[in-house]
């Protein structure tokens, strides 16, 4: 590593912020500073602000998230995966999509209110609303904070359809709210796993749980009967395309339900993050990375068409998906994940349902 990589961070800078007609410089000076003192990354105190939003269940637009609402108690993520694309979203607070993403967090301490009152709605059908979509609900500061247990203890009270997103085995602190949600089968988890090797999920994703967390943390909860879904996302050529079918051997030994995957694409302030820190992480590949990324999105590291940029184009991604199809094919054959209930919902809004029982 070069010695000015910051360890323990994903971002290796604070890219200006496009909404921004002024450069902040500060963050880089500071952390010359901590270099020249031999001060680490974990000397930078992340920042925690409260923010009142008025709403907190959100429609996703995009027709090939996956998804159609989110939730999202918190702002920014600690965990700092080098490659997120929801580092782009810090930049319409203020901040940066680099380093500030990782250590200025933004935290919706009356998420559980406003969910609550989301599902009392009299308009409100059951969609199933995905914690996070954006940034993880399960981030280091959910343990102190526990946004995200008492939106699910809203979610079980109203006994309303629920997803989750995470690459953080905290998620198991709420296994008892879970197995009740998996009972009345309103309840999907997506584990992200990115590598089974330590090295690489270090240097992509600093400060999340290992990958021997994470194969636990599946295995767990399929043992309460929780449907659990792998995501092999994103994948990223000459870093860790090559791993696809041990992946989903692993993941599927360990007994998650299904898999999918996404090919990297590097959207906005993301390009100039990823480029600059591969530079300096893998210098010996960087060009060949880029190159073939470029490859996968018509000659560019941005792509936002829809239809195209979550699986990308080219050779490489025919690949790719073709590795998936045998992946599937020879691990989860007979799996399948049964589609979740409205009806719980639906019978405690309106009692009349109980006569369709």
């Amino acid at each position: 590593m070069p010695t000015n990589y910051i360890k323990g961070r994903g971002a290796q800078q604070n890219v200006p912020n496009k909404f921004e007609e002024l450069k902040h410089i500060t963050d880089a000076e500071f952390l010359e500073y901590c270099h020249k003192e031999g001060e680490e990354a974990s000397d930078i105190k992340t920042r925690f602000q409260e923010v009142f939003p008025k709403t907190i269940v959100n429609k996703v637009n995009s027709p090939d998230v996956g998804m159609e609402y989110s939730l999202n108690p918190y702002q920014g993520c600690e965990h700092g995966c080098i490659y997120c694309y929801a580092r782009n979203s810090h930049e319409y607070w203020g901040y940066s999509a680099g380093l500030d993403f990782e250590k200025q967090i933004l935290v919706k301490k009356n998420s559980p209110e406003l969910l609550a009152k989301k599902l009392q709605q009299k308009n409100w059908e059951p969609h199933t609303i995905v914690f996070s979509g954006n940034t993880d609900c399960y981030q280091p500061i959910e343990k102190k904070l526990q946004l995200t247990r008492k939106c699910l203890e809203v979610m079980l009270k109203y006994k309303h359809p629920t997803g989750i997103i995470t690459k953080n085995s905290l998620i198991l602190r709420d296994l008892d709210l879970l197995k009740e949600l998996a009972k009345l089968n309103v309840i999907r988890v997506n584990i992200s796993i990115t590598s089974l090797e330590e090295e690489t999920r270090r240097i992509l994703e600093p400060r999340t749980a290992s990958v021997k967390q994470r194969l636990k943390t599946v295995e767990k909860l399929a043992e309460n009967g929780i449907p659990v879904n792998v995501m092999v996302a994103p994948i990223i050529p000459f870093i860790n395309s090559h791993e696809i079918l041990p992946i989903v051997k692993a993941v599927s030994e360990a007994g998650a339900s299904s898999v999918g995957y996404t090919v990297v694409r590097l959207n906005g302030a993301i390009a100039e993050i990823f480029s600059d820190w591969i530079k300096k992480t893998l210098p010996d590949r960087a060009a060949k990375v880029l190159h073939q990324i470029e490859a996968c999105h018509g000659g560019n590291l941005n792509d936002s068409r829809f239809g195209t940029r979550m699986k990308g184009e080219g050779e490489f991604s025919k690949q790719i998906a073709q590795q998936f199809a045998i992946a599937k094919k020879k691990y989860l054959k007979n799996k399948k994940v049964p589609k979740m209930d409205t009806f719980h919902y639906l019978q405690l809004k309106n009692p009349q349902y109980k006569l369709f029982g």
